[in-house]
């Protein structure tokens, strides 16, 4: 779980926590109350073992000598089994090495704001992680007074607080950490739901209730910016950027296609062909968008590109009915007959209650044959 919080000027001191906390080994992540947030990767361990290497025993312990900030060895190795255990999900066996590590500091006299601010984060994600939220606050509290907003125990008291539904201190918490990291999508989805969680309780003047949020100072936010960021942060980062960049062209492809659809029905095609083409930007492997565009190219006479769009159609869904039925309108207009005859002929294998088809091969058939007759007269 990490050394890399903010440094504000403070002092240490030790602390134990209840005993009767329950200890879990390998179970997964608590989900609190009320629709709040899972702990994340801001509000989880705080620092990635190092490659391990296994001992004569079979068992990997390279990881506690990892260096764990100003902490001496003993302690160290302490910490970095917290993390360890905390990572595997031993949540309650993670939080006796955290409670060790704290109370170790205490007995060596170590006045180290930063690594004792950190230990009481992880003791304090231990508490939320098994469930007991007003441990997980005091810890909190206790690393904020050593480190002021410090961004992983404002996100877990945040988190706990909303848990017990004090929704007022959950609110002012996560705004407090979107000025410090505008990114902590858990904050924003959080602050959403509370919102109007508060506008029924209180109405229109709920904001008048919410306690005081505090200002961030400038530089406490400039540090956190500049402040390297991990492999972990940056692959969450990216894939809720991910998320939301697809869940953006979703909906503009199905307004796009709507609109299409609805300009289609009022005979607009040329309007209605540029809709799909913009859906086709989007999401260029939607095979219904194709077959839609042939019907515009079909209607202003373009059978070339209409064609075009129904090959394209037929290599995402090689037994799509309109597109071989659209293709073979497609080939009729370009006079290619026996061609229009053959993938109506697969229209009818596939379906053969397609009248439309039957009407269709009917007359090319007879276009066929009088194509033949002219040329045969011709030559």
């Amino acid at each position: 779980m990490g050394n890399a919080q903010e440094k504000p000027s403070g002092s240490g001191g030790g602390g134990t926590p209840r005993r009767d906390n329950p200890r879990t080994h390998g179970a997964p992540g608590k989900e609190v109350a009320n629709g709040a947030p899972r702990e994340n990767s801001l509000a989880g361990g705080e620092e990635e073992p190092q490659q391990r290497q296994p001992d004569c025993s079979g068992m990997d312990r390279s990881y506690l000598d990892a260096p764990a900030g100003a902490l001496p060895p003993h302690l160290a190795r302490l910490k970095n089994e917290g993390n360890y255990l905390f990572k595997n999900g031993q949540f309650g066996d993670a939080l006796e090495k955290y409670t060790q590590t704290i109370d170790g500091c205490s007995d060596a006299g170590i006045d180290s704001p930063e690594d004792l601010s950190i230990l009481y984060s992880n003791r304090a994600a231990c508490h939320l992680k098994v469930g007991n939220s007003g441990d997980c606050i005091q810890d909190c509290n206790k690393a904020l007074e050593l480190q002021p907003f410090s961004l992983k125990p404002l996100l877990r008291r945040a988190m706990a607080h909303e848990s017990l539904e004090r929704y007022r201190k959950a609110y002012v918490d996560y705004k407090t950490v979107l000025q410090i990291d505008t990114g902590v999508q858990a904050a924003h989805d959080s602050v959403h739901r509370i919102t109007k969680v508060l506008i029924e309780q209180d109405g229109p003047e709920w904001r008048e209730t919410l306690p005081e949020i505090p200002v961030v100072p400038w530089a406490v936010q400039q540090q956190h910016r500049e402040k390297p960021v991990s492999v972990e942060v940056a692959q969450a980062r990216a894939a809720r950027a991910a998320q939301e960049e697809a869940r953006r062209n979703e909906a503009r492809f199905t307004l796009l296609k709507h609109e299409g659809n609805s300009l289609v029905k009022k005979g607009l095609f040329q309007e209605a062909l540029e809709k799909y083409t913009e859906c086709l930007s989007v999401k260029p492997d939607e095979c219904a968008v194709y077959t839609n565009r042939a019907i515009c190219f079909l209607k202003l006479n373009r059978y070339e590109e209409a064609k075009q769009d129904c090959d394209s159609a037929l290599q995402l869904d090689p037994a799509n009915k309109k597109a071989f039925y659209r293709r073979a309108l497609a080939f009729k207009g370009l006079q290619d007959y026996l061609s229009a005859s053959s993938d109506l002929q697969e229209v009818l294998q596939l379906d053969p209650k397609v009248h439309e088809a039957e009407q269709e091969l009917e007359e090319v058939t007879s276009l066929l044959r009088q194509s033949l007759v002219n040329r045969a007269d011709h030559t």
